[in-house]
C-alpha cells in the first residue's frame, strides 16, 4: 500500500495519515484540538505532538474549549508540571487565550467551522503533488487565515502552524498522487 512517505513505518504516524490527515474536519471541537495541537508543536516534530495527544487530552478537559479559557495560574502551574505535555509557559498561556478568542469566533460566525470554512467557500483544496518536496509550508490561504487569526487575538498560529492545521482537518488535501488516499 503506497502512502505518503512522511509517514514512514510508524504506527501511530500511519494510522493518522490513515484515518486523519486531509479529511475534512466539521467538529468545532475537533477544530480546537488541533488549533492547540498544532500551536504546541511550534518548533518541534508533529510525531512528538502525536505521541503526547492522549495527554493532551486528559490534561486539556477533552479539548473543551470554555473549560480551558477558564483556566488560571494555578492550572497553568499544574500543566507546567506535567510530562505528559509540552511544558512550555507561552505555548500553555497561548492556549488559554485561543480558547478565549476560539469561543468568540464560534460566538460570531455560529461555530468556528463555519469560520474556518469560509476561508475556501466549504470547499477542500486537493493538492496534486508528484513527491513530497513539492508541498509548500505555507501559501496565500494560511498567510490570510494567521494574519486574521492574530488579529483575532490569537498566538502561536503563524503561518507555518496554520498550513499545517489546514491538512490536519482536511481543508487542504496533500496527500501525493500515489497515495492509497488519493483513490
Amino acid at each position: 500500500m503506497n502512502r505518503c512517505s512522511w509517514c514512514g513505518n510508524d504506527e501511530l504516524y500511519t494510522k493518522y495519515h490513515d484515518e486523519e490527515w486531509g479529511v475534512p474536519v466539521h467538529d468545532d471541537k475537533k477544530h480546537f484540538e488541533f488549533l492547540v495541537l498544532e500551536s504546541a508543536q511550534a518548533g518541534l516534530s508533529w510525531i512528538t505532538i502525536l505521541r503526547k495527544r492522549e495527554n493532551y487530552r486528559e490534561a486539556y478537559d477533552d479539548f473543551d474549549a470554555i473549560k480551558v479559557s477558564q483556566y488560571d495560574e494555578k492550572k497553568i502551574e499544574e500543566l507546567l508540571s506535567n510530562a505528559g505535555i509540552i511544558r512550555n509557559r507561552r505555548k500553555i498561556e497561548a492556549s488559554i487565550s485561543n480558547a478565549k478568542e476560539f469561543l468568540k469566533i464560534q460566538n460570531e460566525f455560529d461555530s468556528f467551522d463555519n469560520y474556518i470554512w469560509s476561508f475556501v467557500s466549504n470547499k477542500q483544496i486537493i493538492n496534486h503533488w508528484d513527491n513530497l518536496s513539492q508541498l509548500p509550508s505555507n501559501t496565500d490561504l494560511s498567510d490570510r487565515i494567521s494574519k486574521d487569526l492574530k488579529k483575532r487575538g490569537f498566538k502561536f498560529l503563524g503561518t507555518t502552524i496554520v498550513y499545517s492545521y489546514l491538512q490536519a482537518v482536511g481543508i487542504i488535501d496533500d496527500h501525493i498522487d500515489t497515495c492509497f488516499k488519493r483513490n
